[in-house]
């Protein structure tokens, strides 16, 4: 009998303790799931995500036919993302996300991959002034706003590989790594100081684009990659200085220019500030 009295009182006291953890674990952001974070991402949410998107709230009727757009837009971001401190997951969300959505203030990460989205405009980050990282590879973005970015103090990671972009809008001074891989660019839609101001860039991806010239490389980047573009020439002042003999290229340490129509061979002169050549045609 005194065992079965102490496991009575102690069953209800269990289960209160463990409903004050999960509300402690909770207390994140609103709609926001407590995770564990793997590679950048949160395994243990990544099932239950799609489930949740497709619950509709009891109190809200579903009888009338609402286009899968408009149906992403109304719904509160959190629902359709993933929502931890700091940081929007929103991979692959169904229905279509064909928009930036509504972020909550404090967000410093944001990862949109895999959407529809087809515009960035100067209000979509305008109040989101803590990010430190936008990653919003495989959408359909054609179109930036030249002040999408600007305001963007702390950015210091952008990825826009995998659009349709055919130029580059105003990018923030203090990125170290940009990626905008796999898109429609030129020469003509990359403006010669797009990246000359940007002295904490390290890492700088424009492969498989249609790029016909190498833009202006910052003295601080050390990866470049350029392959799989039209370009058919190297200036002597590509990556070194004509009018400067003892220049030395030191932070320079993998440049790929494989699949371009240049022969690297025909520019020698091009290189000799260099620790290492371009990875590329010689023949």
């Amino acid at each position: 009998m005194k065992t079965f009295l102490f496991t009575c009182m102690l069953v209800p006291w269990l289960v209160a303790a463990s409903a004050r953890k999960f509300d402690q674990d909770s207390q994140l952001i609103p709609g926001s799931l407590p995770g564990r974070e793997l590679n950048g991402y949160f395994s243990d949410n990544l099932k239950s995500r799609r489930a949740r998107r497709a619950l509709v709230p009891a109190d809200e009727p579903d009888d009338s036919p609402t286009p899968e757009e408009a149906e992403a837009l109304d719904l509160p971001t959190c629902l359709l993302c993933v929502c931890l401190t700091g940081s929007v997951y929103c991979e692959e969300v169904s229905p279509d996300m064909t928009a930036v959505p509504t972020l909550p203030k404090e967000t410093a990460y944001l990862y949109a991959r895999f959407n529809k989205i087809k515009k960035i405009s100067t209000k979509d980050f305008a109040d989101i002034l803590t990010l430190k990282r936008i990653d919003l590879t495989g959408n359909l973005i054609s179109e930036i706003e030249d002040g999408a970015f600007s305001q963007l103090t702390l950015l210091e990671e952008l990825s826009l590989a995998e659009n349709r972009l055919v130029k580059l809008p105003m990018l923030p001074a203090k990125l170290t790594s940009f990626n905008a891989n796999r898109n429609l660019l030129k020469t003509k839609g990359v403006k010669a100081n797009a990246f000359k101001k940007m002295t904490k860039l390290v890492n700088l991806f424009l492969a498989d684009n249609q790029l016909e010239a190498v833009p202006h490389i910052p003295e601080s980047v050390r990866i470049l990659h350029l392959q799989n573009n039209n370009i058919t020439e190297v200036s002597k002042d590509t990556f070194c200085r004509s009018n400067d003999t003892y220049y030395l290229r030191l932070s320079l340490n993998e440049v790929r220019m494989d699949g371009n129509p240049v022969v690297l061979s025909k520019y020698p002169d091009s290189f000799t500030c260099m620790k290492v050549l371009p990875v590329g045609r010689y023949r």
